[in-house]
């Protein structure tokens, strides 16, 4: 098998190719490197969004949050929280890239995708629907289409009878499942304001989360909660609070602070230091531990 040759093997193969057989081998090639690609991109999330998005910025916190997300995939990790300030690629994602490589893998299982209001999830919504419809994914995940009856941007289905809906905090989800539950920031700064002076707004919150998505997990289904921290009251608190006191689901959780304890950028590969600093000098230092730095100790 050409697959099992150096470059350098193929290289003399070809040199030494009849001309008449050196187009058919080079043909051969270069199916076998799509297929190499093909089952890469399926398997390895960062190489997944490297092919749909080129321009992607790839930062340190990015690999190990792909880790985790294959590793949800796999079905090794259930419940997962993963906090992460403003403008480090969380919702693209969370709520963009990993809902399209986990249908793309699992084209039968159903996704509930979460958002703070319902136009938001939808947006999300017809972002994954377009991208699940390009030719870049179906190259990456052949015969994986959209259903042609369901095309809505926050409610589709996959032509295996796949399910994608999208809801906002407070929405209806009776009558829905979902094999894997995302949260994606189900907190907005306008509630954040407004819980100074009445931090029960959190309450509310938490309050849906165990009514409606924490019941509408399928069996054997996973939760992933991505967002920024802004209270001990927010929706990671007390879920964290909950596990603690009832016990029940054992989460797994990642903060990402934007300043490191050796005090260098997180993903300096876009955020430089002094730009993460002029961002820490004109918020509140209760805002800045909080969204940025994800301490609300």
């Amino acid at each position: 098998m050409l697959d099992d040759f150096n470059p350098e093997d193929i290289e003399a193969l070809l040199a030494a190719a009849p001309k008449e057989e050196k187009t058919k081998l080079l043909g051969i090639i270069d199916e076998l490197n799509t297929r190499k690609d093909r089952v890469k991109a399926q398997d390895d999330f960062i190489y997944f969004v490297q092919q749909v998005w080129p321009d992607f910025i790839s930062g340190s916190h990015h690999r190990r949050i792909a880790k985790i997300f294959e590793a949800v995939a796999r079905g090794e990790k259930k419940r997962v929280i993963i906090n992460l300030g403003p403008r480090h690629t969380k919702s693209e994602f969370a709520s963009y890239l990993l809902p399209a490589w986990f249908l793309g893998k699992y084209p039968k299982k159903k996704i509930m995708q979460v958002s703070n209001t319902a136009e938001l999830a939808e947006g999300f919504g017809r972002k994954v629907r377009n991208l699940v419809d390009s030719e870049d994914y179906q190259r990456i995940f052949p015969g994986v289409e959209l259903r042609t009856d369901s095309k809505a941007a926050g409610r589709w289905n996959t032509n295996k009878n796949g399910e994608y809906y999208a809801a906002g905090v407070g929405g209806t989800l009776t009558g829905r499942g979902g094999d894997l539950v995302i949260i994606d920031d189900p907190h907005s700064e306008n509630e954040a304001v407004q819980a100074e002076f009445n931090p029960e707004i959190y309450d509310k919150v938490y309050s849906w989360y165990t009514s409606g998505p924490r019941q509408r997990l399928q069996p054997g289904g996973a939760i992933i909660i991505v967002m920024t921290r802004w209270s001990l009251r927010d929706l990671t608190g007390q879920v964290l609070e909950s596990s603690a006191a009832n016990g029940g689901d054992k989460w797994e959780v990642i903060e990402f602070p934007a300043i490191l304890p050796s005090g260098k950028p997180l993903w300096p590969e876009f955020w430089s230091l002094e730009e993460l600093d002029a961002v820490r000098k004109e918020i509140p230092p209760s805002k800045w531990q909080a969204q940025y730095q994800q301490d609300r100790k």
